[in-house]
């Protein structure tokens, strides 16, 4: 066989794990981060959890508890947010406090 004909199977498996790999969610990509809730900035989601939110980028205000971001695993409980009950960010969706 020439180089060409070998090449092209090789081509066919990088393009296949590359499409493959796009395709999986953000979350799946990266093990060594978690969802968060209550810590995103207005437009600054990750993506949506409910009701005013649709994806990446579409939180109305800050803090909004039903839109999450991906953070570092281990930092979302230690993270600041000003609406969630703890004070912290949230693992789940969570009913915001009252300023």
């Amino acid at each position: 066989m020439n180089q060409l004909t070998t090449s092209i199977p090789a081509a066919a498996l990088a393009l296949a794990l590359g499409t493959a790999f796009a395709a999986m969610p953000a979350a799946a990509q990266q093990a060594d981060k978690e969802k968060c809730f209550g810590v995103a900035l207005k437009g600054k989601n990750d993506c949506a959890a409910g009701a005013g939110t649709t994806c990446a980028g579409t939180s109305k205000v800050d803090f909004q508890a039903n839109a999450w971001s991906l953070v570092p695993k281990g930092t979302c409980e230690k993270t600041a947010s000003k609406t969630s009950p703890t004070g912290f960010g949230q693992m789940k969706e969570f009913k915001e406090k009252k300023a």
